[in-house]
């Protein structure tokens, strides 16, 4: 059977945890919804409610919030293979705190939360898909908290550097310092000083 690659990209990633007939597989891609964002576009403004939840084929996005000062938190980047939306804007189907928004050109696959019960009636295993899906993020968050917590800027730079080469060449130094919590100068005195150091 043949699909069209990003098709094939979100098959991977859900057979990581489910087996899938070819049957189940035409009716998952049956659901789907293809969205194309340009860079500084965004799939999700903060007042928004989430009603879809996107795997991203081809590009980067950013989810962040704004403080009352107008400076940006960055909790979460994404890129190819990456699902992403305001999860509990999903679920709850209240207004969104967030912003998504395009590092670059993005194409995407999206999921309506209208959809999900006939995807839980049709083919039942995917509700083992998004719990697995659902677990591996709330991990992820409890991580990060802990990070936050117990490491110092200095390390969490270092971190993030060591774990997502293939994210920092793709993002601006005024994003990495507000996803980790510090000045774009901040970050410049850190990679001076591990320059000076290796």
């Amino acid at each position: 059977m043949e699909f069209k690659e990003s098709h094939n990209l979100i098959i991977k990633n859900v057979s990581r945890f489910i087996d899938l007939t070819d049957l189940e597989k035409q009716k998952y891609i049956s659901l789907l919804k293809e969205v194309n964002i340009k860079k500084r576009d965004f799939l999700l403004q903060a007042g928004d409610v989430a009603r879809y939840e996107y795997f991203i084929t081809k590009g980067c996005l950013k989810t962040y919030s704004i403080d009352e000062e107008g400076k940006q938190h960055i909790s979460m980047f994404g890129i190819e293979d990456y699902w992403t939306t305001d999860m509990a804007s999903f679920i709850s189907g209240e207004p969104s705190h967030f912003f998504v928004e395009a590092l670059e050109d993005t194409e995407l696959l999206a999921m309506p939360r209208t959809k999900y019960d006939l995807l839980f009636q049709e083919i039942p295993k995917f509700e083992r898909f998004y719990r697995i899906l659902y677990q591996r993020s709330l991990m992820s968050y409890i991580r990060r908290s802990n990070l936050n917590i117990s490491m110092t800027a200095e390390e969490r730079y270092i971190r993030f550097m060591e774990r997502y080469p293939h994210i920092v060449r793709r993002i601006k130094q005024k994003d990495l310092a507000a996803y980790i919590g510090v000045t774009p100068e901040f970050i410049s005195m850190i990679k001076l000083k591990i320059k000076k150091t290796s």
